[in-house]
């Protein structure tokens, strides 16, 4: 019976280089141990939720998100069947590091991948980097890789 290292890796992704980066360094595992990938992007509603309540803005923003999801995604996807390997890109809402880690648990996810900086301002001074979270909560193995600027 054949053993593999990592059989299924997460790459948590939002689309910044930080998490590019991240994700081309998962697809060379992955393609080097002949894992499955998750695409995983998490929606954060927060982000937008304490705005003055306008329906349409707050519609437009979510529609907006949700393309720059897909798009964050689609990379990942893309990337990974070029090397190929199975991929199952997901969309998820939430608050980011949860979800991460709850997928990963249901899952079965043997290792997650993240870049160190992603989307940033005032909201990761003020709760933390989601990769940070991530590295604090998960149950398993979590690579965190580095940019080039960082």
């Amino acid at each position: 019976m054949e053993s593999r290292l990592y059989r299924k890796i997460m790459i948590a992704t939002d689309g910044s280089e930080s998490a590019r980066k991240a994700a081309d360094t998962a697809i060379e595992l992955a393609r080097l141990s002949g894992a499955k990938i998750y695409a995983v992007c998490v929606i954060d509603r927060s982000i937008y939720s304490s705005a003055p309540e306008d329906m349409e803005w707050e519609e437009a923003m979510y529609d907006r998100f949700r393309e720059l999801g897909e798009e964050a995604v689609s990379y990942v996807e893309k990337t990974a069947k070029n090397a190929g390997l199975q991929v199952e890109p997901t969309l998820l809402e939430g608050h980011p590091a949860e979800e991460i880690v709850n997928f990963a648990e249901k899952n079965g996810v043997d290792l997650i991948i993240v870049g160190s900086l992603g989307k940033s301002g005032i909201e990761r001074f003020l709760i933390g980097s989601v990769s940070e979270n991530v590295f604090r909560n998960a149950k398993g193995p979590v690579l965190v890789v580095r940019g080039r600027d960082t």
